[in-house]
């Protein structure tokens, strides 16, 4: 264990609960199933002709990349896992990574380090074949104010232990160059090969975003996870499509995977002022989000809505999707154990599960505020 993540434990245990959590064997190969069955629906070229036809332009440019740690959030229930949504950003994979050392399982641990540095490398190596990979950007908007930042310095240390540069930056500390054979991207006046992209401005709208925006569409650096994987994968409005039989059926879907996509996919609709009425009626059944949202922001379950908040959903171009509740788990504090829910992230790469980790809470979603919550390893038994 590095001396990084020694004083992150130290300095921000809120991060980290001391449970081990351990789900039937069969819920970890339903997940992964429910996964497989979604990468192969997201490879269909009329899916991705359908859902990219509504994305910005920056989305639609072609990308040799896959983008990694797309994150497969899902809430255990007894028919089977829920697929609550995907993000293509999704933080914490390095520090559970380093999180099995803590629980004792070092080999894991260094097994899943080595697969996130050798991830980065495939992604370079999808796009700039046998050029070597020199130096990464971990990028987002005043990172050392983001609640995951220590991360941030893992990424630094862990790139570092491997030979690769690396720098922590805003945005707008990056500066668009023009070379002889094209467009290039420094940060403090060094030449970026590779953004690894953690802001939530996902398709780099904003004025900090304009020299990546214009060296990323010019080809110029290499951007992961980028604004097309967000475009097809976390763009929650695909939810109302993965939960509707007829429209994967226009699609081409075969009928097993149709079926694996019903059970594990909530129900999902758009909310409109058409319906409201009937959604206000049912609200206890649903929980309404913004297709563009993260991290639960502006998001709020039925059953906790005022009618002021409604007006506001209804005006705000909503989706809802039918409440799956999340499972609940004994989690040691102190000398007491404490009931508390958990979320389940599957970290993957290609369509490939590298990590499976629980983010244990109380309330109404994660929080890493609650005493014995944060991050948890999970093993099958």
């Amino acid at each position: 264990m590095k001396s990084v993540f020694e004083r992150l434990l130290r300095e921000q245990p809120q991060l980290f609960s001391a449970a081990d959590i351990v789900v039937p064997p069969a819920q970890l190969t339903a997940m992964a199933e429910l996964i497989a069955a979604i990468e192969r629906v997201f490879a269909l070229p009329a899916y991705r002709a359908q859902v990219l036809a509504q994305a910005p332009a920056i989305a639609q440019l072609p990308c040799a990349a896959q983008g990694v740690f797309y994150g497969y959030d899902f809430h255990l229930t007894p028919d089977g896992p829920r697929l609550i949504e995907i993000n293509t950003n999704a933080g914490g994979g390095l520090l559970n990574a380093y999180l099995l050392a803590a629980h004792g399982h070092d080999t894991a641990a260094r097994a899943a380090r080595l697969a996130i540095v050798e991830m980065f490398r495939e992604e370079w190596r999808l796009a700039r074949g046998d050029a070597p990979l020199r130096r990464i950007a971990i990028v987002d908007e005043a990172p050392q104010g983001q609640f995951l930042a220590p991360e941030f310095a893992l990424f630094v240390e862990l790139f570092a232990e491997h030979g690769i540069d690396a720098a922590i930056a805003d945005p707008a500390e990056l500066q668009r160059v023009l070379a002889a054979d094209g467009e290039r991207l420094l940060q403090a006046g060094e030449e970026v090969d590779l953004v690894y992209a953690r802001l939530t401005d996902f398709y780099l709208e904003t004025p900090a975003c304009a020299a990546l925006r214009q060296v990323f569409a010019a080809g110029g650096v290499v951007v992961t996870p980028h604004p097309q994987g967000h475009a097809l994968y976390a763009d929650k409005r695909n939810l109302m499509l993965l939960s509707d039989p007829l429209a994967l059926a226009a699609l081409g879907v075969d009928a097993a995977t149709v079926d694996c996509l019903q059970r594990g996919v909530p129900q999902t609709i758009t909310v409109n002022r058409e319906n409201g009425e009937k959604f206000w009626s049912e609200r206890k059944r649903w929980f309404f989000k913004p297709p563009a949202g993260f991290g639960s922001r502006a998001a709020y379950r039925g059953d906790k809505l005022t009618k002021r908040v409604f007006e506001e959903i209804l005006a705000g171009d909503y989706i809802a999707q039918e409440i799956a509740p999340p499972s609940e788990h004994p989690v040691p504090v102190g000398e007491e154990m404490v009931t508390m829910k958990a979320d389940f992230r599957c970290y993957v790469y290609a369509g490939q599960i590298q990590l499976v980790a629980a983010r244990l809470y109380q309330g109404q979603t994660t929080n890493f505020r609650t005493p014995g919550g944060g991050f948890a390893p999970v093993f099958g038994g």
